[in-house]
């Protein structure tokens, strides 16, 4: 007998012939969440396992961040032709439990000489016998003990939901414009969930953003990666972008022009990691550079699709998303970012192409953009 974690998949299940790339993929990913418990992680007979590892929890809560992952089920393996013994564990597992129950049997042996009717009616009765403070509900029930059979007999009651999606990696590549805010970690979860392998870009306005602010990113990236896998950063120094753009150019335009920059070098960015697309948290009408007529401007500058998850999202949506998948609070930390450098008091939302153009006339564009990319600092979280 020994404990372990069967890890169910939800959507992947719908994959037909090509459900064997998707378990692969999915099964890497867990290999990679467990790895500095000492999991081991394998599939067999269509569910996969995690075993030998150092912290039940701790192990818990990392698969149940890979995405791909529908939930996860702290279990106990074992022989499966002594059923006395099975039920005795079985009766030991429900000792602490109250109210409702049922038992659910699966039997993927069919040659075991009890169906799963039979299973779950004589284990059912046993727990009953052992434990008053139990009462059976088929329908609704508080707590269901289940028992598979397969080549061994799983046991296990506790269900933990996890965050389903997809296995990083199996739908491409994009890359995310990761600012120290509240919605753009929110977009790069989202779009990672479908199975995207995403890169992030942040802009870097030393000594006007410090080194705090560099940092909260990273720590935001960090939060990411336990269900990225791992996130490649890019920090982008943009300080003389910006005192170019301030200096040169119409100030309720400087900010559009400052986003437009940051689309052209994102874009140059997403081709080195080899991506499809760029990610941003703009929600339509949040703030002057995501009006209608702003973000078409900005995307009239990359030939990439831009993937806005979050653009219908009014910020209290948002915000919800943000608490729920763990980056509120680094979100919130007070330390600027390169948005709020040289804020002009009142930013064109309807801006006139025009205007735009004459202003990067203003500027060496490509010098600027080549300097930036030159000195991009990368670090992997």
């Amino acid at each position: 007998m020994r404990e372990l974690l069967l890890v169910r998949y939800g959507e992947i299940f719908l994959k037909g012939l090509n459900r064997p790339v998707f378990m692969r993929a999915l099964v890497k990913r867990i290999k990679y969440a467990v790895k500095e418990l000492g999991g081991n992680v394998w599939l067999n007979d269509g569910r996969i396992f995690v075993s030998d590892f150092t912290d039940t929890d701790e192990a818990v809560r990392k698969v149940t961040k890979v995405f791909g992952v529908h939930s996860v089920c702290p279990a106990v393996e074992m022989d499966k032709d002594d059923f006395d013994a099975i039920c005795d564990k079985a009766i030991q597992m429900c000792e602490g439990l109250k109210g409702t129950f049922k038992v659910t049997a699966r039997r993927s042996d069919k040659r075991y000489p009890l169906d799963s009717p039979a299973i779950g009616k004589e284990m059912g009765h046993r727990i009953l016998q052992a434990n008053n403070n139990l009462t059976v509900d088929v329908k609704d029930p508080q707590h269901v003990m289940n028992v598979e059979i397969r080549d061994k007999c799983y046991l296990y009651v506790k269900v933990v939901p996890a965050v389903g999606g997809m296995p990083v990696g199996t739908n491409g590549r994009a890359t995310l414009l990761l600012s120290g805010g509240i919605d753009s970690p929110v977009a790069g979860w989202m779009i990672a969930k479908r199975g995207v392998h995403i890169s992030a870009v942040h802009f870097h306005s030393y000594p006007y953003t410090s080194d705090r602010a560099k940092e909260k990113v990273l720590d935001l990236a960090r939060i990411l990666s336990e269900s990225c896998c791992g996130i490649r950063v890019h920090i982008v120094p943009f300080t003389k972008i910006q005192m170019e753009i301030h200096e040169k150019c119409p100030e309720e335009y400087t900010t559009l022009i400052m986003r437009r920059f940051m689309m052209r070098i994102a874009e140059r960015v997403a081709k080195l990691e080899n991506a499809e697309a760029l990610i941003t948290g703009e929600s339509i009408g949040q703030v002057a550079s995501q009006t209608m007529t702003a973000l078409n401007t900005t995307n009239m500058v990359v030939e990439m699709p831009v993937f806005r998850p979050v653009i219908g999202f009014d910020k209290s949506e948002i915000i919800e998303v943000a608490r729920k998948i763990g980056t509120l609070e680094t979100s919130s930390l007070p330390y600027e970012d390169c948005c709020t450098v040289f804020t002009p008091r009142h930013p064109a939302t309807h801006p006139k192409m025009d205007k735009i153009l004459e202003g990067e006339s203003k500027l060496d564009m490509e010098a600027l953009i080549d300097e930036a990319v030159a000195g991009i600092e990368l670090m992997t979280v």
